[in-house]
């Protein structure tokens, strides 16, 4: 009987970590470090250097400026082969980290993930959930996440009395499983407050869905003024009277269907008809009654239900980039710190989702993430080897 031989990845020029940054094209960093006034400030910690060194932060999980410092030291050698990039010592990355402007590396990352989707214009398609294959529009999650920080150190960023946090909007695109916009910004502020900033580009038809954190009628009233179909959940203070019945009696899981108007101070804000959908919903294995808001009237209710059951997917987004990549454990204190890693962990998210759509990888981002950390310094051919692994 024959033994069966396995597959193995083909051995490569480049190592692991060089073929992830020789994604980013040569000009683009010099050129951004231009625009944003970083290159002047730099003197032999290049601009490059710092992108990189963030990069492998992200991708090792390190502990601190010193576990990023002395191991990118000790692989000096094929460091210098990235392009030149050399290994920081502790005090320029902490100071690049503070001094330098973040908006590079949002510039970045918007940057990147154009050029890729550019180069491959079916990168990222497929991914959307079953029942959002019946719509032909484009359909848009909102939605924010807390990173907590250390208060002692973080005045920039209080939260709570004894708490700092920083929060992450996302517009993600649920097509692609891509964001197409981001902000990162204090916790203190309520997050209606970023709505009309978060779906500015949205189109006319396209649909979004949003938690009722984001709930401001105000910047519903502009969406439906832009023709943009919306749906939120409604709060318990709801002030509203009911126009039409839609449905007589319970159907199914839906209790209630209902075109109603806004009563009290919100009707001055929102002063057309608005429809109303309640329905029994399951959470974590219990029925859940819930009251969804849209102002779309022809949708059935029980496709508005599963359309908010598809903000679920952001969470799974949240997932990937505060557990898999590194947004729990920051290199800096500052204001300007924070951002650099969170827009790094962003850019990272792109690169490692573009490599696994080239591969064709049908296993989780966390298992591509972990076989991608434990051979950073290999020369094997990238795709070579999440084709291997991906298909075991």
């Amino acid at each position: 009987m024959k033994k069966q031989t396995q597959r193995k990845p083909t051995r490569g020029k480049f190592s692991l970590l060089r073929q992830l940054c020789n994604l980013i094209p040569n000009h683009l960093v010099p050129q951004l470090a231009r625009e944003h006034a970083v290159e002047e400030k730099s003197r032999t910690f290049r601009p490059w250097s710092h992108v990189v060194s963030l990069l492998y932060a992200q991708l090792t999980h390190a502990l601190g400026l010193n576990d990023v410092c002395d191991a990118l030291r000790l692989h000096s050698g094929p460091l210098s082969a990235i392009r030149g990039a050399i290994p920081p010592s502790k005090n320029a990355l902490s100071y690049a980290n503070r001094e330098r402007n973040p908006k590079m590396a949002e510039t970045l990352f918007w940057t990147m993930l154009e050029h890729l989707q550019q180069l491959h214009p079916g990168f990222g398609a497929g991914r959307r959930p079953k029942f959002a294959f019946r719509f032909k529009r484009l359909i848009h999650v909102v939605d924010s996440t807390t990173i907590q920080l250390v208060a002692r150190r973080m005045d920039w960023a209080k939260h709570r009395r004894r708490k700092a946090a920083a929060k992450c909007h996302v517009r993600l695109n649920l097509q692609t499983f891509l964001p197409r916009f981001a902000l990162v910004d204090t916790a203190g502020e309520h997050d209606n407050r970023r709505a009309h900033e978060l779906c500015a580009g949205v189109q006319a038809g396209e649909i979004v869905i949003f938690d009722k954190a984001y709930l401001d009628f105000d910047h519903l009233a502009d969406l439906s003024m832009r023709e943009v179909f919306w749906v939120t959940r409604a709060k318990d203070n709801l002030r509203c009277r009911v126009v039409r019945r839609l449905q007589h009696g319970r159907q199914g899981n839906i209790i209630r269907d209902d075109l109603i108007r806004l009563t009290g101070p919100t009707r001055k804000s929102y002063p057309v008809w608005l429809r109303r959908v309640v329905a029994l919903v399951e959470v974590d294995g219990e029925l859940r009654e819930m009251v969804f808001l849209t102002n779309n009237l022809e949708w059935s209710a029980q496709t508005i239900t599963d359309l908010y059951r598809c903000r679920w997917q952001i969470e799974v987004f949240f997932k990937q980039i505060k557990q898999t990549l590194q947004l729990a454990d920051f290199l800096g204190n500052s204001a300007n710190a924070v951002r650099w890693q969170a827009w790094t962990a962003l850019l990272l998210y792109a690169l490692l989702r573009f490599c696994a759509w080239l591969s064709q990888w049908c296993h989780s981002f966390t298992r591509l993430f972990a076989l991608l950390r434990s051979a950073l310094w290999q020369k094997l051919e990238l795709l070579s080897l999440l084709e291997v692994y991906g298909t075991a």
